[in-house]
């Protein structure tokens, strides 16, 4: 079973120098319909104005990534660690115990639009840890590159849950297949640009609920930038 949720709607936030898209309720948004995923509970499709951003704020037993489809995202946080973070980079930030984080746009000239994913973890009270990787587009271009996964296998970052996430780049002719195992939920997220999801066209900002299809197949990209999270068989509680 496939449930397809378009981009226009989302939730919408707009407070000038953020402009914010929540696929599931987030802040003032709320749809008791669209209370996160199994375990996806987040994803914030962000743009943010030259110069501005989020000032440190609190966040605890919660995996938090970040990726970044445009600009810069300048990232300080109470463990000490200064990066920032740019198209191709993929950063993780276990709360745990307890972590105080800000993100700024590094840029004063330039936007930055990025994507800010929440993950409920199947661990509480964890030492918080921080982690970047980047994966070069040659490692995304035609297939599905594995991001994320609870052991950090094949390179990507780790996460505390049974969730997988791919990210693959589509254009012309290239195609890419994943199988799914039995009972297995997933999500698809297109970041940017349009692709078929088994047969089915998907643009910039949709996303696709998927129970027990068994594989996901996309084709036909027309410049297109997806994210794949491979997910337990169970829902959130309502009002988490």
């Amino acid at each position: 079973m496939m449930t397809i949720r378009k981009a226009q709607e989302r939730g919408v936030a707009d407070f000038g120098w953020l402009k914010s898209r929540h696929t599931f309720s987030f802040g003032h948004y709320y749809d008791e319909q669209q209370v996160g995923f199994s375990d996806l509970l987040v994803i914030n499709d962000d743009r943010v104005s030259p110069g501005m951003g989020f000032g440190a704020h609190p966040h605890q037993d919660m995996e938090i990534f970040s990726y970044v489809l445009e600009g810069g995202l300048e990232h300080k946080d109470s463990m000490g660690t200064g990066s920032v973070i740019r198209p191709g980079d993929v950063q993780m930030m276990s709360a745990g115990t307890g972590i105080r984080h800000s993100e700024f746009n590094a840029s004063k000239e330039q936007l930055v639009h990025f994507l800010q994913i929440w993950i409920v973890p199947n661990k509480k009270g964890v030492a918080p840890r921080y982690q970047q990787v980047h994966f070069a587009d040659e490692e995304k271009r035609g297939r599905l590159r594995l991001i994320i996964s609870p052991d950090g296998e094949h390179g990507s970052l780790g996460v505390y849950q049974d969730v997988r996430v791919y990210a693959g780049l589509f254009d012309g002719t290239e195609s890419a297949q994943l199988q799914l195992a039995p009972q297995r939920y997933a999500y698809v997220h297109v970041a940017r640009g349009a692709v078929k999801l088994n047969g089915i066209e998907l643009n910039a900002g949709d996303g696709v609920r998927l129970m027990e299809e068994g594989s996901i197949k996309l084709t036909e990209g027309k410049q297109a930038e997806v994210l794949v999270f491979d997910l337990r068989p169970h829902q959130l509680p309502q009002g988490h």
